[in-house]
């Protein structure tokens, strides 16, 4: 098992990672991050990202989908952003930021990875 500061390590390895968080999306509060820098302040990442979970879960509620959310992406010009909500146990209402170089990046092993990030991470 993993704890918070091995698992973001071990994201920012991923090919074209460029920050990585921990996010309580109840809260919006960053519980860890790496990365990042003046182009890219995880802090506000972690803050901003919250709002995009709480929309989804919020359209899915309307829309009477009984369903769970995997992973969010967000595809920009130069950058992927991955949001992935966290499901076990002691780790709901978490979820795991990853900015991504678009260009460096290979976008399906990304998920893989963040997958089993998740499901080596013990908050």
């Amino acid at each position: 098992m993993a704890n918070t500061e091995s698992a973001l390590k071990e994201a920012m390895t991923i090919e074209g990672a460029l920050g990585t968080a921990l996010v309580d999306y109840a809260s919006g509060m960053a519980l860890g991050t790496l990365g990042g820098g003046k182009e890219l302040d995880l802090t506000v990442a972690a803050a901003a990202n919250t709002d995009v979970v709480r929309a989804k879960v919020r359209a899915m509620e309307l829309l009477g989908l009984n369903d769970e959310i995997e992973d969010i992406l967000i595809t920009l010009g130069s950058q992927y952003h991955l949001i992935r909500l966290l499901k076990g146990r002691n780790s709901g209402g978490l979820f795991l930021y990853l900015a991504l170089d678009k260009a460096r990046a290979n976008l399906a092993m990304a998920r893989l990875q963040l997958r089993r990030i998740e499901a080596e991470l013990e908050v």
